[in-house]
């Protein structure tokens, strides 16, 4: 019995954490920050593989759910504009030392509250969807995953547009222009 209660502590601390995480997360995305390539370059190879598995996912959801797919390719069409305004409304300071880079907070702030809140409303959701006593495939569709996946899929779309253009930035630095 005593061994169960430590996955349980475990996971406690964790859902504990999830606020301090967020603050961190809204900081360093905030923060001014100088452009590196090989960074680009590395956050758009895991971002790229993850959207990968991510569709992949939802399209396997989306036997059990109805609609996940469309609201996961949905939330990466909307992220990948929301990633190029945030590139338009980004602060960029081309100096001797390299390429820096300031998001802007607002947008920072809209993408992380998104994601809260819809994990929030999630759960709240499926805790009395699950109280209601609905059966396990309705209790997956109403529970909101779909939506859930949407929002997910919001980020990874403005991750990767974001980084997109940050490495076209990069480029566009270093190879002087020509007159």
């Amino acid at each position: 019995m005593p061994l169960l209660i430590i996955p349980v502590l475990v996971v406690l601390a964790l859902v504990a954490l999830i606020p301090l995480a967020l603050v961190q997360r809204y900081r360093m995305g905030t923060a001014r920050q100088r452009a590196r390539g090989w960074l680009a370059a590395l956050n758009l190879i895991g971002l790229a593989l993850s959207a990968a598995m991510f569709l992949v996912t939802a399209a396997l959801t989306s036997i059990w759910v109805p609609g996940a797919f469309a609201y996961t390719v949905g939330g990466l069409a909307i992220g990948c504009v929301l990633g190029m305004a945030g590139l338009s409304l980004t602060r960029w300071e081309p100096e001797r030392a390299g390429l820096y880079y300031t998001p802007n907070r607002w947008l920072v702030l809209g993408v992380t509250l998104l994601v809260t809140g819809r994990v929030l409303f999630g759960f709240w959701r499926a805790w009395h969807t699950w109280r209601a006593g609905a059966d396990d495939a309705a209790w997956f569709a109403a529970a909101g995953v779909a939506k859930s996946m949407a929002a997910g899929a919001v980020v990874l779309g403005y991750y990767f547009a974001y980084w997109i253009g940050v490495r076209r930035r990069i480029r566009r630095h270093l190879v002087p222009r020509r007159r």
